[in-house]
């Protein structure tokens, strides 16, 4: 269960201090997130506080349809983009949208990373050798096999074993990939 989300349901049903752990624990992020957004990291601090004060005052639903965090910084990105319009009226709205996802993919993607490794330190350390040396190192199977000294089948059975425990470490953890 996402600790973002149990936070959001006692806040809604009374406990004040949900919210100042919500806030604890996500405004660095959402602030970095809304920085690069804007180019602004004065209005990304505004941006985040604004988002807060929505959750407090407006107390949306979350339908946990994707995690507390991507919900978040939806509502985050969705006054951004209305700051966006108020403050640059001389750049056409398409081409900010564009820049829009095009920032929030390549967070995303680093966010996506961070959790990866996250979840690869916990695993067998023969795993996570072989996970590492085949996808972040870009090597062979061959390859990956001579450097640990085993031979291509075992390498492709550490491979799998590892595919799984990692699946199933990341599970574990909250994260769940939209492709799986």
């Amino acid at each position: 269960m996402d600790n973002g989300a149990s936070s959001y349901r006692r806040f809604l049903g009374g406990d004040r201090e949900a919210l100042v752990e919500i806030i604890r624990d996500y405004q660095q992020g959402l602030t970095l997130y809304l920085a690069g957004i804007t180019g602004d990291l004065s209005a990304a601090e505004d941006l985040m506080e604004d988002t807060f004060v929505k959750l407090a005052a407006d107390r949306p639903r979350f339908s946990e349809k994707h995690t507390f965090k991507t919900w978040l910084y939806t509502i985050g990105r969705h006054l951004a983009i209305d700051y966006l319009r108020r403050h640059r009226r001389d750049a056409s709205l398409e081409e900010d949208q564009g820049e829009l996802e095009s920032l929030e993919a390549a967070y995303l993607r680093q966010e996506e990373r961070i959790e990866v490794h996250r979840a690869l330190s916990k695993l067998n350390p023969e795993y996570r050798q072989a996970l590492h040396l085949s996808y972040f190192e870009d090597m062979s199977n061959e390859q990956v096999a001579a450097v640990m000294k085993k031979t291509k089948r075992q390498v492709e059975n550490l491979l799998h074993r590892g595919r799984l425990s990692l699946k199933t470490q990341l599970e574990k953890e909250g994260y769940f990939h939209e492709g799986s």
